[in-house]
């Protein structure tokens, strides 16, 4: 019987073990998880989603602060086209924490950022200009395109010097997103270096509509799209991701050709991940009847999480003087209006409520929008449950090891600590 261990992953002329950590913002997939990914052979992603905020926090710079400062002014203003991103700010932000990653950098993997094309920062193509720039000068491994179809991603940096050098990758949701995309880029001479297929079970933003993605399977989707490649004679590295839990889970895909697999759902418990420990434990203790999926998110894709997220019907103010990495080029955000709408049917309200959306900047920055993947319910039977009703935390190690080298749908359970009898 075949493991994961028995494939590799081919990259630019190199083998990497084929397990890929995804990208989960906002310092969800922290450096520390990144680099022991790459330390294990395999891919790590760090999240570009909000990097001024986590750069105040690992660096103990004041980008937040400087911008709330400076528009305090319009705080009480609905009306946030005044609100912009100083770029020369958001340059540094992103030069230290992805620098600082790579400097730390150790073993043979590789170290990738997910850069979601929905950040639109109030100014679309600039914002994703400076942040695609600074990450490429700072010396990542590569770039994955996220959180949207990227049409005019590749061309915002094609004249940066690395732009050929550092690997790049697209993620997708059906064969129609794939043509859309390498058609827009096929101008440039550079397709992208490998493919995220992301189904329908992924945690986070989903890409499908939100009455429509129960349709979808992911097996299908990486088969019309390998035929696709074929047709087209395209030897572009295919990655399935989305409800991949277990090592066998991984191989089935494998073996029917896809490149690697992104998993990022069993990582959300390693000590490594960002999560706060509490919040690890929500996630222990979710079933199944506890994972939905909305329309919450301004983005405007549907969202996985726990239907216990504070996020939902949260009426806090739109927080977009501090952070505002939603509003579009006009200055807008879908909670914005929402929240509007309930304080004017509401007025003299201190209770805001607000259930069609949430501020998903503020409320991810806090930690308090539990997005997941369709598997959490099953993370409690990946470790023990201690003395205290908890669950014992997980080793990032552990976990890729046991996709890694794991046999017939078993999951290899940690040593013990304290467990209940």
């Amino acid at each position: 019987m075949k493991r994961v261990d028995d494939f590799r992953l081919r990259l630019g002329g190199k083998e990497y073990v084929p397990i890929m950590i995804g990208g989960m913002g906002v310092d969800i997939s922290t450096s520390e998880l990144a680099l022991e990914a790459a330390r294990l052979g395999g891919i790590g992603h760090i999240s570009d989603a909000m990097v001024p905020d986590v750069s105040d926090r690992k660096f103990d710079t004041s980008f937040v602060k400087e911008k709330t400062k400076l528009y305090k002014f319009n705080i009480n203003n609905m009306d946030k086209s005044a609100v912009k991103f100083d770029l020369d700010r958001l340059a540094e932000a992103t030069r230290l924490h992805v620098g600082a990653t790579m400097q730390a950098k150790k073993g043979d993997g590789l170290i990738f950022v997910n850069c979601m094309e929905k950040l639109t920062m109030n100014a679309p193509k600039e914002t994703l200009r400076t942040r695609l720039s600074a990450a490429l000068d700072a010396g990542i491994d590569g770039i994955t395109m996220s959180a949207g179809l990227h049409l005019g991603s590749f061309e915002l940096i094609k004249d940066h010097p690395r732009f050929h050098e550092a690997k790049l990758g697209i993620i997708v949701s059906s064969v129609r997103a794939l043509q859309l995309f390498l058609r827009k880029v096929s101008r440039l001479n550079r397709n992208p270096d490998y493919i995220i297929v992301e189904g329908p079970l992924a945690g986070g933003h989903l890409g499908f509509g939100i009455d429509d993605w129960q349709q979808y399977d992911l097996h299908t989707i990486m088969d019309e799209i390998h035929a696709y490649m074929k047709a087209e004679n395209l030897d572009i590295p295919l990655i399935a991701a989305g409800g991949i839990f277990t090592g066998s889970d991984a191989v089935g895909f494998l073996e029917k050709g896809a490149g690697g697999v992104q998993v990022a759902t069993r990582f959300t418990v390693t000590r490594e991940c960002g999560l706060p420990d509490d919040v690890k434990q929500e996630y222990y203790r979710a079933s199944e009847e506890d994972i939905i999926v909305n329309g919450v998110s301004p983005t405007g894709y549907p969202m996985r999480m726990l239907k216990q997220t504070p996020a939902i019907g949260s009426g806090i103010r739109p927080g977009c003087e501090s952070y505002g990495y939603l509003l579009d080029a006009t200055g807008n955000c879908a909670y914005i209006n929402s929240y509007n709408r309930e304080v004017q049917a509401n007025p003299g309200s201190k209770d805001i409520k607000v259930f069609d959306k949430t501020c998903l900047c503020t409320h991810m920055r806090n930690f308090n929008c539990w997005t997941c993947g369709s598997t959490t319910w099953r993370l409690k039977d990946t470790t023990h449950k201690l003395a205290d009703g908890s669950y014992q935390v997980l080793s990032a190690e552990h976990v890729f090891k046991d996709y890694q080298f794991s046999v017939d749908n078993q999951l290899a359970l940690p040593p013990a600590a304290d467990a209940a009898a």
